[in-house]
């Protein structure tokens, strides 16, 4: 498979300033920095130290960063790095957000916001998962974002978003072939916070998971729809089944045993793993 196809997702707090140059290096398409204040400074730093890298905030939480912020930084990093950086953005979580209300209608006022600051809609992606922001992200930005999603939600996102709007869910990735020990390292990934939010627990009962499967840390039919666990060829598929699904790139958040591991061995063998793919094709 084209490398170019997959990008690197990674926590701002997380992002060890080796790792832009090591994913311009890989040949990835981008690199995807989640929990982005709205400084953006965690983005123009990894522009800084790469030169043709394409970086991407994953995402900038409307409630917590204004828009007449957030659209200087935009125009300060889009001045230094011209086309090289696309603006996520987010709507958050009740549970963690106190001014939460009405998402949909927040969303698209915040874009009012950013229209009239210059912030042009096809370099701007929502972290959509229900139908509502889907369409709004076709509608007024390049695409959507997706977080914490199966393939299964990526084909429900395509179908939504049309044929010409960006689509870059985001996979978690352990490459550890035994199970156990792979779920152990994924789940609490997915189960802190994520599977205490109403929006992530709803779209996942939307994908067919029940409240058994989300009770507790997760089932493990949870976190192995959620994880791509195994050989490397084994979540190369698992990735690939994205692609097939109509994503136009796969964020790949990659989790190692354990957080103070060096990313960059993972990261050579992810990419190994994913320029030796090639999906077997059924016999006729």
């Amino acid at each position: 498979m084209d490398v170019r196809r997959f990008a690197l997702w990674r926590r701002s707090p997380d992002l060890e300033p080796y790792v832009a140059p090591a994913v311009e290096q890989a040949g990835f398409s981008r690199l995807w920095i989640g929990t982005s204040p709205g400084s953006l400074a965690s983005a123009e730093e990894a522009l800084a130290t790469t030169t043709t890298l394409r970086v991407a905030s994953g995402i900038v939480n409307i409630w917590r960063d204004d828009a007449p912020t957030v659209a200087a930084s935009f125009h300060r990093i889009e001045e230094r790095f011209p086309g090289r950086f696309l603006l996520g953005l987010g709507t958050g979580h009740p549970e963690s957000t106190p001014d939460w209300s009405k998402p949909y209608e927040s969303m698209s006022r915040y874009l009012d916001a950013l229209d009239e600051l210059g912030v042009p809609p096809e370099r701007r992606v929502l972290a959509a998962l229900g139908p509502r922001m889907l369409t709004l992200a076709k509608d007024r930005a390049a695409g959507a974002h997706p977080y914490l999603v199966t393939p299964g939600h990526t084909a429900l996102a395509r179908g939504i978003l049309g044929p010409d709007r960006l689509l870059a869910p985001e996979h978690k990735v352990v490459l550890v072939a035994d199970p156990a020990r792979a779920r152990a390292i994924g789940r609490p990934k997915v189960a802190t916070p994520y599977l205490g939010l109403v929006n992530y627990r709803n779209n996942l009962r939307r994908l067919g998971f029940t409240d058994e499967d989300l009770a507790d840390e997760g089932s493990d039919r949870l976190i192995d729809a959620l994880v791509a666990h195994g050989t490397p060829g084994t979540v190369a598929d698992r990735l690939a089944q994205h692609l097939d699904e109509g994503a136009d790139e796969v964020a790949v958040q990659l989790l190692t045993p354990s957080p103070d591991d060096d990313l960059r061995p993972w990261l050579a063998t992810l990419t190994e793993a994913l320029r030796d793919y090639d999906a077997e094709v059924p016999e006729a």
